[in-house]
């Protein structure tokens, strides 16, 4: 199939998706927030969640956060409609709150059609549970934020780039500095120029301690605890 093929079933797989009843987040939300960008996109970016932005206006990545993400990708020459937004989650959890497990299994088919139909050569996952869903690991994104890594998704191999979600880099400076100095490793990656992707622990040892995908009722504070 080629881009404009692609393109074309993309749009279609659109249109389902906001129709979509898979879970109670269908009778919450505003609206879907299906994904924004270049449909033959060689660099994919994907969140956790639609915010209140998002749920008003329709597309991912709105309010500070995506003004940061716009400076970010201006600093590496690239632009929204250069690349594809998307989040986890296509509707907005109530209160922004974590995105819960059933949540993420009903909406996960959405995201690895529009992963198979990009096609991708560069999937920066913002955030915990886009990197845990994605990379298929337990490991959190203060641990793995930077590091390239190969992986199969949707019938292809990407490259996995892990990185802080703008959101939460907004309230730490050092988050900030971190995400800016991993973003200027995107024109490398897409490049080809790269190091060698870095090989991660393998999965844990049975009945060994695991960061949780969803953080404890009442662990969670202004910011949401899965951008971190």
């Amino acid at each position: 199939m080629d881009a404009s093929a692609r393109a074309t079933v993309l749009a279609a797989h659109a249109a389902e998706t906001c129709g979509c009843v898979r879970c109670p987040l269908s009778e919450t939300r505003s609206r879907v927030v299906f994904g924004a960008g270049n449909p033959d996109a060689e660099l994919m970016l994907v969140g956790e969640a639609p915010g209140f932005h998002e749920d008003q206006g329709g597309e991912p990545f709105a309010g500070q956060a995506g003004e940061l993400l716009q400076q970010l990708l201006a600093g590496i020459s690239l632009g929204r409609g250069d690349v594809y937004l998307a989040n986890v989650l296509k509707c907005r959890p109530p209160q922004n709150r974590d995105p819960l497990e059933a949540e993420i299994a009903a909406c996960e088919p959405h995201l690895f059609r529009q992963v198979e139909l990009i096609r991708p050569r560069v999937v920066a996952t913002l955030g915990n549970f886009a990197t845990k869903l994605l990379s298929g690991r337990p490991y959190g994104i203060t641990k793995v934020h930077g590091q390239e890594h190969e992986v199969a998704l949707a019938s292809a191999t990407v490259l996995l780039y892990p990185l802080y979600h703008p959101a939460a880099a907004l309230y730490t400076p050092s988050m900030l500095r971190a995400l800016e100095e991993d973003f200027a490793r995107i024109p490398a990656l897409l490049g080809h120029a790269a190091r060698a992707p870095v090989s991660w622990p393998g999965p844990p040892v049975a009945g060994a301690p695991t960061e949780p995908l969803v953080e404890p009722a009442g662990s969670r504070d202004t910011v949401q605890l899965g951008l971190f």
